[in-house]
C-alpha cells in the first residue's frame, strides 16, 4: 500500500455539494436524526432495483414463501456493510473510491476503477431494461423504443442536481413510496396466508438440500448487495456538515448508520412483498413456472380478478427503474472522479454511462426480442457479482485499519462478523457466476 494521504491535490467527494446540509447542534434526537436521514433511501433503492425482481418472482412461484428467510438474511448482511461504508466516509473524509487511489498503486487503482465502472454500466443496462419493460407493459411501447427512450431522463435528473441534493433525496424517497404503496395494494390484494409468511421469515434446511430451491436462493442473495452502492454510500454521508470533532463524528455515524438501516428495512419489505405476492398469486394457482417480470405482469390481473394489479405491478416497475438512475448518475461520477482525480461535467458523466448501457440493450432488443432482453436483465446481475468482491474486501481493510479509522476501526467481533460475512457473499456469488454460465 502507499502512503494514504497520496500524491494528489485531494478534490473533496461530490464537492458541489459536500458539507452542504446543516445538521442542528441543539435540539432533540430526532431533529437531529432528520437532518441526517436521506442518504441511506438512495443507498436502499440498489436493493430493490429491476434486477431484484426475476428472482423474486421465481422463488415466489415455485417455492412458496420458503425463500423469504434468505431475503431477511441477506439485508442482515446488506445492513451491516453499509454501515461500514458509511463510517468510513464519517471518519475519513473521503469515499471509498478516494481511499483506493491513496492506498494502492496506480495500476491497481486504474483496475478497480475499470471493475467498476463495468459494474455501474451493468447497473444501468438493469435500469434501462427495466424501465423499458414496465413502458411497454403498461403503454403497449415496442421494448426497442422504451430503452431509447430511457436515454432522456438524464434530463430529470440534471435538473434536480441543480435543485440541490434534498430535492435528489426527495425524489428518491417519493419514488420508493410508490413503490411500497403500489405492493401494499397488491398484498392487501392477494390476500396472502399470513402464517405461512411468518413461517417463511425462519430458514428451512431444505434451501440447502433442495438443488432448484439453492439455485434461486443464491440468485436472490447474489442481486442483493450492489458493489456501486459501497461506494455512493461512503461518498453521500459527507453531505451533510456535521462537527469535525470525535463527538461529532460519532454521531455522525450513529444517524447515518440509523438511516440507512431504517431505509434498508423498506427495501426488505418491497422484496419481500414481490415474493410474497408471486407465492400468493402463483404459487398457490399451481403456476410453478413464473420466473419473468413480464409473465408475472401479465397473470396478476386474470389471477387476482382486477387490472389494478397489474398497473401497480407495472408503476412499481417503472419507479424501481427510474429510482435507480439518480443513483447510478452519482455512483458514476463517485468513481470517477475518486479513482482517477478526474472531473467531468455532470450531464457528460451521464450520457457516458447511459450511452454504455443502451447500446448492448438496443442491439439485444432488436435481434433477441423480449426474451433476450430479460436475459441481459439476469447477465448484468451475473457482472455485478464479479465484481463485488472488489469493493467490499478494500472496504473492510480500511474500516479495520486503526491507522485511517482511529477510535472508530472496526473491533475484533465487528471484524470477525463482516468476514463471515464477506465469505458467504463472495462463495455464493462465485456459485451464482457458475451455475449462470453452466445454464
Amino acid at each position: 500500500m502507499k502512503n494514504t494521504k497520496g500524491n494528489f491535490a485531494e478534490i473533496a467527494s461530490l464537492s458541489e455539494v459536500n458539507r452542504s446540509l446543516s445538521v442542528p447542534k441543539d435540539g432533540t434526537w430526532f431533529r437531529k436524526f432528520l437532518a441526517f436521514a436521506g442518504p441511506g433511501y438512495m443507498v436502499a433503492v440498489g436493493y430493490m432495483d429491476p434486477g431484484n425482481w426475476a428472482t423474486d418472482i421465481a422463488g415466489g412461484s415455485k417455492f412458496g414463501y420458503t425463500l423469504l428467510s434468505v431475503i431477511l438474511i441477506s439485508n442482515l448482511m446488506a445492513i451491516l456493510l453499509q454501515a461500514l461504508s458509511g463510517k468510513l466516509g464519517i471518519a475519513t473524509g473521503k469515499d471509498l473510491a478516494q481511499m483506493c487511489r491513496d492506498a494502492y498503486s496506480r495500476p491497481v487503482a486504474i483496475g478497480l476503477w475499470l471493475l467498476c465502472e463495468i459494474a455501474i454500466a451493468a447497473m444501468d443496462l438493469a435500469e434501462v431494461i427495466g424501465s423499458a419493460i414496465a413502458l411497454k407493459l403498461l403503454f403497449g411501447l415496442p421494448l426497442l423504443y422504451g430503452v431509447i427512450i430511457t436515454a432522456f431522463d438524464v434530463m430529470l435528473i440534471l435538473l434536480l442536481q441543480n435543485k440541490g441534493f434534498r430535492a435528489l433525496e426527495t425524489l428518491v424517497i417519493v419514488l420508493m413510496a410508490t413503490i411500497a404503496g403500489c405492493f401494499g395494494i397488491n398484498l392487501l390484494l392477494a390476500q396472502p396466508e399470513w402464517g405461512g409468511v411468518l413461517g417463511g421469515f425462519v430458514p428451512d434446511s431444505q434451501i440447502l438440500t433442495n438443488p432448484s430451491m439453492l439455485y434461486i436462493a443464491i440468485g436472490i442473495m447474489g442481486a442483493t448487495v450492489m458493489p456501486h452502492n459501497l461506494y455512493l454510500h461512503s461518498s453521500i454521508v459527507q453531505t451533510r456538515k456535521f462537527e469535525q470533532t470525535s463527538a461529532g463524528k460519532r454521531e455522525a455515524i450513529t444517524f447515518a448508520t440509523w438511516d440507512s438501516s431504517i431505509a434498508l428495512m423498506f427495501a426488505l419489505f418491497i422484496n419481500a412483498a414481490i415474493l410474497i405476492v408471486a407465492a400468493a398469486v402463483f404459487h398457490t394457482a399451481g403456476r410453478t413456472d413464473v420466473a419473468e417480470i413480464s409473465d408475472a405482469y401479465y397473470l396478476l390481473s386474470p389471477l387476482l380478478g382486477t387490472t389494478l394489479a397489474s398497473i401497480l405491478f407495472g408503476v412499481a416497475l417503472l419507479a424501481s427503474g427510474q429510482n435507480s438512475t439518480v443513483t447510478g448518475t452519482l455512483a458514476g461520477q463517485i468513481v470517477m472522479e475518486g479513482f482517477l482525480n478526474l472531473r467531468l461535467s455532470p450531464w457528460l458523466r451521464r450520457l457516458v454511462t447511459r450511452l454504455i448501457a443502451i447500446i448492448p440493450a438496443v442491439i439485444v432488443t432488436a435481434i433477441a426480442g423480449e426474451k433476450g432482453a430479460e436475459e441481459l436483465l439476469v447477465l448484468s446481475q451475473v457482472i455485478l457479482s464479479i465484481q463485488l468482491p472488489f469493493a467490499i474486501i478494500p472496504l473492510l481493510l480500511f474500516t479495520s485499519d486503526k491507522k485511517i479509522m482511529g477510535e472508530f476501526a472496526n473491533k475484533m467481533w465487528q471484524k470477525v462478523l463482516t468476514w463471515i460475512v464477506t465469505a458467504v457473499i463472495i462463495i455464493l456469488n462465485v456459485v451464482l457466476i457458475i451455475q449462470t454460465i453452466s445454464g
